[in-house]
């Protein structure tokens, strides 16, 4: 289904920047609310699950914007945290994001290979390594990791920036690290990926999801989550179909339909999220 052109994708986009950004800052992934103007990457998350890519002009518009960006033409915005190098910090930020709708742009590929480089060193023992981990973050770039988000590479940012760029071996290890990390994917999910939600339907389930649908990008997944395919088959009703509730309705990932007042479009849509997981998850290399 198109949700496109849908009353939810219309809001949104009324709401963008001439620049192709949205409201006065970039970073935030708190769940809008009617009195908080959307960050950019609140848009983009809820544009990217309504179906949007680069082929759509407002995407192209932002990626556009942080291209600029990233080439030191301008500053996405004035915001600044002192806990981490936030120079740096932004520049993984729109990297990961101009990576997700445009996986080649050489920009973003040039970072991500930075991050690519670390990871393979701090795997090539056999496991993870954390003080060869910050060894490789220092060559790279140059500096100490400061901040909880360099220290800790498990969160949205690096599990997308790093898709496609690691050995076979680099990323079995790493999926194994991550899917049985206790904190889980951080600004995704806070628990361990190996542990499955307890109450299917729920708004647990629909972030559980969102964290399984980022690594089931990386081709080793399918050996890693296979789990996660048994779990969301034993979950379908009658019509092979399924339901996450109407508490899954969090404006962050649901509903993707207009409406959700009656059970048939709510049903829909948990239906063809899921669905697109399960397809990669089960397809051959």
């Amino acid at each position: 289904m198109d949700y496109r052109n849908g009353k939810i994708a219309q809001q949104i986009l009324e709401l963008q920047n001439e620049d192709g950004t949205w409201g006065n800052e970039f970073h935030s992934f708190a769940i809008p609310t009617n009195k908080r103007p959307l960050t950019t990457e609140q848009a983009l998350r809820r544009l990217k699950y309504l179906g949007f890519t680069i082929e759509d002009v407002p995407i192209r518009k932002a990626v556009d914007c942080m291209v600029s960006c990233l080439r030191g033409e301008r500053r996405i915005d004035n915001y600044w945290e002192k806990t981490l190098d936030w120079d740096l910090f932004t520049k993984l930020m729109l990297s990961t994001w101009v990576k997700i709708f445009e996986p080649d742009n050489e920009l973003a590929l040039d970072f991500a290979k930075h991050w690519a480089n670390i990871i393979e060193k701090a795997f090539a023992g056999g496991e993870y390594n954390h003080e060869v981990y910050r060894n490789a973050y220092m060559e790279e770039f140059y500096q100490n990791a400061k901040g909880s988000r360099e220290v800790d590479f498990i969160s949205f940012y690096q599990m997308n920036l790093l898709q496609g760029l690691l050995t076979k071996e680099a990323e079995g290890r790493m999926l194994d690290y991550v899917i049985s990390n206790p904190a889980g994917i951080y600004y995704i999910y806070g628990k361990p990926i190996n542990e499955l939600p307890k109450d299917f339907a729920s708004v647990e389930t629909s972030r559980y999801l969102a964290a399984v649908d980022i690594l089931s990008d990386y081709p080793s997944a399918k050996e890693k989550l296979g789990f996660v395919v048994e779990w969301l088959e034993m979950n379908k009703d009658e019509n092979e179909q399924w339901d996450l509730g109407t508490k899954a309705k969090d404006n962050v990932y649901f509903p993707l339909s207009d409406s959700w007042r009656t059970a048939e479009y709510r049903k829909a849509d948990c239906t063809e999220k899921i669905s697109k997981i399960l397809k990669k998850l089960k397809s051959n290399d």
